[in-house]
């Protein structure tokens, strides 16, 4: 066992996914002196720890294998459990992607651990990693702790932090002993990639998102027009997660996605408190509202008081 916080860099084919190194920036800051450690696994032709190194880790261990070049989760899973059990760290972070849901908890089910999901913040009380994540009513946050077994693991929700480089960063690489065992009794017949609208809608640059007061099928198709002309993508907050043509991937907010846009284009939307954690990333935030003192001109670069058909009207026009 050692007292190391370790978090697992996940890759998007040869590219580093962005809340992987969110989290290794995360890591850094709330260490207390405890080595940060990624941890990552690829196949013989990448070499992604040049790009996980900018970020000031104090070692990359790396899982070199062929089979990483399109592994299951399972056989991912199996992978970690070989590196990670001959270790013991003291904590272990995921980001919250597709990926990262469901090999997280294959391995915390082989290390017989606790593990907390879709945390927004984690940090450090003594030698316990607090993990603190909204109840199922996104009324309060609540902290959890695994204090009885380690490593404590926790998927993290990307965009909840920043990355940042590291200068001059004196960084160990070692290679990690393991055997790579295959799944029996699978065969990929044809392959289809699937979009996650969750993950694209964290990752997007531009977001136009609804809210209560914009909830009618002109507007809806004002902001779709919109969002095209801009290259962004239509979000929601909670109430629209009912209406049919959205789901809870669109949702922006404590039990949604928390986004970091260049634009963020509020229609509708009132600004409660589990709306407005999951946008404080944002760049700039225009906001649009019928009621002058809506709480969302509060977290708002520009406000538009009025209906969100007349502003997108106009924005929609003035697009060329």
């Amino acid at each position: 066992m050692n007292n190391a916080l370790w978090v697992y860099v996940q890759l998007n084919g040869q590219k580093v996914e962005p809340t992987s190194l969110q989290l290794i920036t995360k890591a850094r800051q709330i260490a207390e002196g405890r080595p940060v450690v990624a941890l990552l696994a690829e196949d013989l032709t990448t070499n992604a720890e040049e790009t996980v190194k900018e970020y000031g880790p104090d070692e990359i261990i790396v899982l070199k294998d062929d089979h990483f070049t399109q592994p299951t989760d399972g056989e991912l899973a199996d992978a970690l459990f070989q590196v990670v059990s001959a270790n013991t760290p003291n904590g272990l972070l995921f980001p919250a992607t597709v990926q990262g849901r469901s090999v997280a908890p294959r391995l915390q089910a082989k290390l017989r651990t606790g593990l907390t999901a879709d945390c927004l913040d984690v940090y450090y009380d003594g030698e316990d990693l607090i993990q603190v994540k909204p109840t199922y009513g996104d009324d309060i946050m609540c902290e959890i702790l695994c204090p009885d077994h380690r490593p404590q693991m926790a998927t993290v929700r990307p965009n909840t932090f920043n990355a940042e480089k590291v200068t001059g960063a004196n960084v160990k690489i070692t290679t990690a002993t393991f055997t790579f065992h295959s799944e029996a009794n699978i065969e990929v017949v044809s392959e289809k990639p699937i979009i996650s609208s969750s993950a694209n809608i964290a990752d997007a640059k531009i977001v136009v998102a609804l809210g209560r007061g914009a909830d009618n099928d002109k507007t809806i198709a004002l902001a779709e027009k919109a969002a095209a002309k801009l290259g962004g993508m239509v979000g929601v907050s909670r109430p629209l997660t009912d209406n049919p043509k959205f789901s809870h991937e669109s949702q922006i907010g404590q039990s949604g996605n928390t986004i970091a846009p260049d634009l963020l284009i509020n229609l509708g939307v009132s600004g409660a408190v589990q709306y407005t954690v999951g946008i404080e990333n944002a760049g700039k935030v225009v906001s649009v509202n019928t009621d002058d003192k809506a709480p969302i001109f509060a977290v708002s670069d520009f406000g538009y008081v009025g209906t969100a058909n007349e502003f997108l009207e106009a924005l929609v026009n003035d697009i060329k």
